[in-house]
Formats: C-alpha cells, structure tokens, sequence
C-alpha cells in the first residue's frame, strides 16, 4: 500500500511541526456528523462542551469508527509507526459571532508524554476558515523550549484553563483553513492558536491526540485507545470501548478525565522540572 504522505511532506511534519490539508469524509459525510451532534445538543440544556468534552470519541459509537478511519491511521503511520494509540479527543465550535477563541498554546502543557512524539489531528466538520477562526501556528515552535503557560481561566477561551502564552511575535504565524471532511496534523508541542468566528455559521471540528504505544506518560498511569497495531509497551490502561451512543461506562470515564485535566494541581510541562 502506497503511503498516505510523500516525503516532502513527512519532512515538513518533523521540521516545521505541522502538515495540512488531507482529504477525509466527503462533504455529504461531514455534514452528517454535524446533524448529529447538534441533534444531541437539543437533546440538553447547554453547549455540548458542557457534557463531553475530553475524549468524545468514547460519547458516540460513530466518532469512534471515525477515529479508525484508514485515511487518518494511514496518515498518522506514515509519521509515527504502525503502532497507534489514541489518547484523547476534543470538540471545538465555535458559534457565530460568539467571542470565543482560543490562545497560543502547547498542546503538551499539561500531558506529561514522554517522548514528545505526539500528533495532535484537527478535523473539520464544517468549512474552517481565516473568518470562523481556523487555527494558525508557528513554523517550527515545536522545536522551542517548553513554554511558559498563564492561567487566565478567560470564559470565552475554548481551552480548560485559559492557558496563554504571552508576548508572542505573531509575524511569522500560517494560517490553516479547511474544508469540511478535511483534517490537518500538528506536533504536540507545536504553537498555535485561533480567533474568533466574525460570520453568521458556526465553525464545528475536533482534535484527535495520537502517539506510538512506546511513549508514556510522567504523571501517573492514564488510560488510552489502541487504534492500530499492537502493545508491546503496556505504559496504558485501555479505555473502554462504546457499546452504543452514550454508554453510560464510557460517560463515566469523560467525566472522569475532565475532571484530571482541568485540575489545579497538575503542574505545567515547563516547571515540572
């Protein structure tokens, strides 16, 4: 099987610390993943964030399936190996003209993955655009030392604890529009950021958190999805597997990891020391 990256693009990946666009669901196809999310968010009181927030594949048997989609294993592979694991996942809407945004950050902030061979896989349920606030980054920041993140806990800012870092020169930072069905990949320390929707549609998309079963984690002994290959490392417990939309096991443990990853008490990558 020819590799989903050609080598220029591989090479773009380790020294620039992000690789996009790649074509994955088809039109037709994102828009019924939107459909169903928002049919779930009429079926509650408040944004979904609210009730899922930290790995949402586990919340819905669909996103899972999504997860193994051969076009984001295969992608995934040709960066880190045939053995993936997948750690978390996360939703990102923005809705029209409401103020939110999110700050340059490391995705690797609060993690504590050891080795830092980690992608962070971004994709689009609806077009993302400079308008809606589709992400940026910073060519090659993955390669900076770990920075230094303040905690604004800012309500419009998408991430858990606001964590900003500030006095950025922005010159040089790229933008990353996508299509619907489209995903883009960026390494876990990689800076980047995105603003505000200014339009009158939602922006809808997720995060995919992949790494190979070799890297651990420093905190404590966390859990993870085995999405392809096997486990010789055993540095995981394994999540559970939805049996159905919502399954109240997997419900538990969302709650659970939302609860862990928004704690205080968790010191950031760069003072960990």
């Amino acid at each position: 099987m020819p590799n989903s990256l050609t080598e220029a693009q591989v090479e773009q990946f380790w020294n620039d610390g992000y690789v996009t666009p790649f074509d994955c669901l088809t039109t037709d196809e994102a828009a019924e993943c939107r459909r169903k999310l928002e049919e779930f968010e009429a079926s509650v009181d408040g944004p979904i964030d609210e009730y899922i927030r930290i790995k949402c594949h586990l919340a819905f048997k669909w996103l899972e399936d999504i997860a193994h989609h051969p076009k984001i294993l295969d992608a995934v592979e040709d960066l880190i190996g045939p053995d993936i694991l997948l750690y978390l996942s996360t939703f990102w809407f923005k809705d029209a003209k409401d103020g939110k945004f999110v700050s340059w950050h490391q995705d690797s902030a609060y993690y504590g993955l050891d080795p830092h061979d980690v992608i962070t896989l971004w994709l689009a349920f609806t077009d993302a655009t400079p308008e809606n606030g589709c992400m940026k980054v910073l060519p090659g920041s993955h390669k900076w030392p770990d920075q230094q993140h303040v905690e604004t806990y800012d309500e419009n800012n998408l991430l858990s604890r606001g964590q900003t870092i500030a006095g950025l020169n922005e010159d040089d930072a790229v933008l990353m529009p996508l299509k619907a069905g489209q995903f883009s990949m960026h390494h876990e320390r990689q800076l980047h950021a995105s603003g505000p929707n200014v339009t009158d549609d939602r922006r809808m998309g997720m995060s995919f958190t992949f790494m190979p079963t070799r890297v651990k984690c420093v905190l404590d002994r966390r859990s993870a999805t085995l999405v392809r290959g096997t486990d010789e490392f055993k540095n995981w417990d394994y999540d559970p597997k939805p049996r159905h939309d919502l399954d109240p096991v997997c419900m538990e443990t969302i709650q659970h990891w939302i609860r862990a990853y928004a704690d205080p008490d968790v010191p950031q990558e760069a003072v960990r020391g």
